[in-house]
């Protein structure tokens, strides 16, 4: 039954929801992920900057990356090219560029409604902007449930089972000593809260990142002059033109559309509630760098492990096996057995920072439904450190097609909320688009623009510091926002 819901859900919805929405959003906004593209790089390196007792714009885009950079990346894809054929990483390809809209949509309006915590820091994401921007808590309330229940469980669980498995396969550890120390360094870093997730993302995010990506673009060098004819097959797979894969088109669409939601997170709401915690000065900002990391999961990452599986001569049409183990085998058909480890190593890395960014999301949407009250927080810790264990030793088949279903209702319910809220969004971009125009290099929210919005004036505060505007692009608009 959960198979027949499953494949219904993520088979026909989510496509419709995720292409058809973010093609919306894409075209009304008069494709903002390209306007703004060369742009990302510049609020990048913007981000860096830190603000006294908040979350850089830096810190918050390695929590996200932390989250999409997971197995997804390195399984998921195996999964995709496995089920679909090569076309499928074609509309991964299709998913991430519309994604991007929509990633920049929420998490602009993430910014934009979050609230300041009795510890004085930032807290936001789709509850909080459904309901202080449509109204409506009984749906927020919705959201955070299916939140909690998807990335703060039953994720967690799978990546658990990824990583310990992988252990045993390349090195033999006994899944059971692996899902006990797994959970005791998880346990260490939860009882730190958000300051001290963040530090360990910092810390592992960039090294496991760059790593993998260093590997596999090794890889593809060696085989450089057959990947123009590989992109080829790519493209032509994904419309049935490729003799050895056209009966796999549909296949194709449906995975790569899946696999690829499930590896850079686009429109399931989750990336805002990490994109609120960080301190900047105008929420569009936030939402410029959260698609630009979109990109580099999809079009970098995922597209690299693609490569590096159909370049490898491992993989076939018919290859049966699972995608982490198609991954090992094609790394290590290139570069030996030591591609086998490697993998393992980075899949380790990988779900260990997404474990970290999915417990947040769970924290984040417990904390809007029952309030600041320690002895559920800390129940909750408990039960996800038991399920993570549990993941860890157990086959959770049935948990995953439970987690597709819920993660297709999550997209429905963020994506309608990012519908009805889309005006709001376009006057943000509008108030950010009008400011670079005259010439301001970093633009500032001035909240008494929007008095009929309901903000948290302690995050976004009235009059905030005039914005300095470029050398020699001084105008009128820039003395109005001056003043």
């Amino acid at each position: 039954m959960l198979e027949v819901i499953n494949d219904f859900l993520s088979g026909k919805v989510l496509i419709v929801l995720i292409v058809g929405l973010g093609s919306y959003f894409t075209i009304r906004s008069r494709f903002v992920q390209f306007r703004h593209f060369f742009h990302m790089f510049a609020v990048f390196r913007d981000s860096l900057k830190s603000s006294a007792g908040q979350l850089s714009s830096f810190q918050a885009l390695m929590l996200s990356l932390a989250g999409r950079v997971g197995a997804g990346n390195i399984a998921g894809v195996g999964i995709a090219v496995t089920l679909g054929g090569p076309g499928a990483v074609f509309w991964m390809w299709v998913t991430a560029l519309v994604g991007m809209s929509s990633s920049f949509f929420e998490c602009s309006l993430g910014q934009l409604y979050k609230r300041c915590d009795a510890e004085g820091q930032f807290r936001g994401g789709p509850s909080y902007y459904i309901q202080h921007g449509l109204q409506k808590r009984w749906l927020g309330m919705i959201m955070a449930f299916l939140l909690l229940i998807t990335f703060g469980f039953a994720f967690n669980g799978l990546q658990a089972h990824a990583v310990t498995h992988s252990l045993n396969n390349a090195f033999g550890f006994d899944t059971t000593y692996t899902g006990i120390g797994l959970a005791v360094l998880l346990g260490l870093v939860f009882i730190g809260g958000i300051k001290r997730i963040a530090k360990v993302a910092d810390l592992l995010v960039p090294v496991k990142t760059l790593a993998y990506i260093g590997v596999t673009l090794y890889v593809i060098v060696l085989q450089f002059d057959q990947v123009p004819a590989m992109l080829t097959t790519i493209v032509k797979s994904a419309f049935g033109l490729d003799q050895a894969f056209g009966g796999l088109i549909g296949s194709a669409i449906v995975m790569g559309v899946k696999r690829g939601v499930f590896a850079n997170e686009a429109g399931l709401g989750s990336a805002p509630n990490v994109a609120a915690v960080a301190s900047v000065e105008h929420p569009v900002a936030q939402g410029v760098i959260q698609a630009f990391s979109v990109f580099l999961d999809t079009f970098l990452i995922c597209t690299c492990t693609a490569l590096l599986i159909l370049l490898s001569g491992f993989y076939t049409p018919g290859f049966e096996g699972d995608g982490i183990a198609l991954t090992q085998n094609s790394l290590a058909a290139v570069v030996g057995d030591w591609g086998r480890v490697f993998i393992s190593v980075a899949l380790s890395l990988f779900v260990f920072t997404s474990i970290l960014y999915n417990y947040y999301l769970g924290e984040n949407n417990l904390r809007f439904m029952v309030g600041e009250n320690r002895k559920v927080l800390i129940g909750y810790r408990t039960l996800v450190l038991v399920l993570i264990f549990w993941g860890a030793i157990e086959n959770l088949g049935t948990v995953f097609a439970f987690a597709d279903i819920t993660m297709t209702l999550l997209a429905f319910v963020n994506l309608i909320a990012l519908f009805l809220l889309f005006k709001v969004g376009m006057r943000i971009l509008r108030d950010y688009d009008d400011q670079r125009s005259a010439g301001i290099k970093v633009p500032v929210f001035d909240s008494s623009k929007f008095p009929d919005l309901d903000l948290d004036r302690k995050a976004w505060p009235a009059n905030p510091s005039a914005p300095v505007a470029a050398p020699g692009k001084a105008s009128a608009g820039v003395a109005a926002a001056q003043r």
